[in-house]
């Protein structure tokens, strides 16, 4: 941490621009109070602004840059809750209270701050009450946003690094750039085009400390003026590549895929060395052939560098160019899928009349058998292939085979193990991992062992499929790292949440399975099993005891604490549907093509139904 050595003319007209913005009418006199009085401060990435317990006697204000809070709970665990970028005031709560630090704040990258201790406050206040009202706003709707999923805010400045050698990354920085306007002004920035910018052919590999001086200006006025400023590092380290890394919210990390996953020099010498805690997010970017049916080793790729993620893409596919800036622009649309046995075959109907509506969906998730179909998204099929792969596996009775000795399950589920393999293994291959999907992907399970909800992200895929639709009795659990995997319907049938908070992701989708309207009981007691049996003989419509199967009933036990959470987790979405399945019986896998076109069927009519603001989420031009 550094102090007047911040200031410059340049970031002092920033810093105006600021004040005068977070001020608005404040007497000039307060302007010129704080414009003499504040402490000029900057960090490296990975310093420690303030300690959460810390004594709390001064605010400031980000001039540039970008920090991360943290809050740790009563266990001692952190967890980051948001991110803050330019103008934005930290710690003005202790300017009123004098009470401790309730986070920790770090420097995600090199940032320029300024600060305002809390006897010039007093001072500040005596001068210009009004700037008390600016900043109770402030707190107030910091108060109120504080209970809130706040997704992290989108990248302005990205750094793209090459990590295989030979990469030709010029041209799909510039139809990324294309695709990033969509949403904000965007440029491309490289060494050539920062010597352009000062009028100094060779200062942007110059390691002089005036040009790295004038380079950082020109950085934050592009910064300034940009909703996304790509920065494209050379092939090689040096004093350009640094400065990319140096002033980027995010990186992406670009690999041939065709290419050995070993580590780059710019890996070593520009990224090692850098605070894993508060580095700014690092995207591993695999690019593939056009032809390519299903990357494969991506495992062997993560499991030498410590990324966020990952994203695999092919360049000349403009759609999958399209997907990624939606990702870095947090515009990603996020679809989840729910459980629900043979219902689940609705999920295929939705997403056809999504696809035909041109509905990229970029995230996928879900639970039991959403979490199968789900992972057939992800594979990036077209859509009428998946149907028929999953009609072939899945409409055969695949809960068929029941165990004579049932010592740990009702089912065999051997049936159910073929037809998961059949299907993922005629989209993508044998052998495929969650980490090779084309889209991002996750499943839910059950950890039955530590009793809590687990989302799975990587691994074996058909193990992972295998253990999310592993109904407790019904179906024979999974092990995995020592664990008893089962059924993540006990836990959360309908993962919106696990969306929502998904890096990337504006916009969820949430397919419901879960019934509309609870049955009344129309009788005040259960009859015997002999009067239930005469009365199951009669015709559906004529039956007085309206109750379900012991194995409906069984089945919707294990499920009935994500139900009590249905509404709750609809809050979180942004286009929900919940087809009418009612009279579908979740066992009943014959009924492939009725309950896919429902769900078709109910998918146009939400869609004809759609607002401007969720149409423009998802991409639809506006209705006439």
């Amino acid at each position: 941490m550094t102090s007047e050595a911040a200031r410059t003319p340049h970031r002092a007209a920033l810093l105006a621009q600021q004040l005068t913005t977070l001020l608005g009418e404040a007497a000039p006199a307060a302007m010129a109070f704080l414009q003499q009085h504040l402490q000029w401060l900057e960090l490296a990435g990975g310093e420690v602004l303030m300690e959460q317990g810390a004594p709390g006697d001064s605010a400031y204000l980000c001039v540039s840059g970008r920090l991360r809070v943290y809050v740790r709970d009563g266990e001692g665990a952190q967890r980051m809750v948001r991110e803050l970028s330019r103008g934005e005031v930290i710690g003005e709560m202790s300017l009123y209270t004098g009470e401790p630090r309730t986070a920790t704040v770090i420097a995600l990258r090199k940032t320029v701050l300024v600060k305002l201790d809390t006897p010039h406050f007093d001072e500040l206040l005596a001068l210009s009450p009004q700037v008390s009202v600016t900043f109770t706003r402030q707190i107030i709707r910091r108060l109120q946003t504080e209970h809130l999923r706040l997704p992290v805010p989108a990248p302005v400045t990205i750094g793209v690094l090459p990590v295989t050698d030979g990469i030709a990354l010029d041209g799909l920085v510039r139809r990324l750039a294309e695709q990033l306007r969509r949403f904000g002004r965007a440029c491309v920035v490289d060494a050539a085009e920062m010597d352009r910018v000062l009028g100094e052919p060779g200062v942007a590999l110059s390691d002089d400390r005036g040009a790295h001086t004038r380079i950082t200006h020109a950085l934050d006025a592009l910064e300034a003026e940009h909703d996304f400023v790509l920065l494209l590092a050379e092939q090689v380290p040096g004093p350009w590549t640094r400065r990319c890394v140096d002033h980027s919210d995010e990186l992406l990390l670009v690999a041939d895929s065709t290419q050995p996953p070993a580590v780059h020099a710019i890996e070593q010498e520009c990224l090692a060395q850098r605070a894993a805690r508060s580095e700014a997010a690092e995207i591993l970017l695999l690019l593939h052939p056009a032809g390519l049916t299903t990357p494969r080793n991506t495992s062997a790729w993560l499991a030498r560098r410590p990324v966020t993620g990952h994203v695999h893409i092919r360049p000349k596919l403009d759609r999958d160019i399209a997907r990624l800036a939606r990702l870095l622009a947090r515009k990603a649309v996020g679809l989840v899928f729910a459980g629900g046995g043979a219902r689940g075959f609705a999920h295929l109907g939705i997403w056809r009349a999504l696809t035909e509506r041109g509905i990229e969906i970029d995230c996928i998730g879900g639970t039991s058998i959403g979490a199968v179909l789900a992972a057939l998204v992800a594979a990036d099929p077209p859509v009428n292939k998946a149907i028929d792969i999953a009609r072939k596996a899945f409409s055969t009775n695949p809960t068929g085979d029941f165990n004579w000795l049932p010592l740990i399950s009702l089912i065999k589920g051997r049936r159910v193990k073929v037809a998961i393999e059949r299907s993922i293994g005629e989209l993508a291959g044998d052998q495929i991992a969650i980490e090779d999907l084309w889209k991002t992907y996750f499943c839910v399970a059950t950890n039955y062992s530590q009793a809590r909800e687990q989302q799975v992200r990587s691994g074996h895929l058909a193990r992972a499929l295998l253990a999310s639709i592993a109904i407790p009795g019904a179906l024979p659990p999974v092990v995995h790292d020592g664990d008893l995997l089962c059924d993540g319907g006990t836990f959360n049938n309908f993962p919106v949440d696990l969306m929502r908070d998904m890096r990337g992701v504006g916009t969820v989708i949430g397919v419901d399975l879960g019934a509309r309207n609870p049955r009344r009981i129309e009788f005040d007691q259960v009859p015997g099993s002999w009067t239930l049996l005469r009365d199951r003989l009669h015709p559906r419509s004529k039956r007085r005891y309206r109750l379900p199967s012991l194995t409906a009933y069984l089945l919707n036990v294990t499920i009935l604490y994500s139900t009590s959470r249905q509404h709750q987790l609809r809050e979180l979405t942004d286009i929900y549907f919940n087809p009418p399945l009612q009279r579908v019986g979740l066992l009943q896998w014959a009924k492939f093509d009725a309950i896919e076109q429902q769900g078709y069927d109910h998918a146009v009519e939400v869609l004809a139904g759609l607002s401007e603001t969720q149409r423009s989420a998802l991409g639809i031009a506006a209705a006439r």
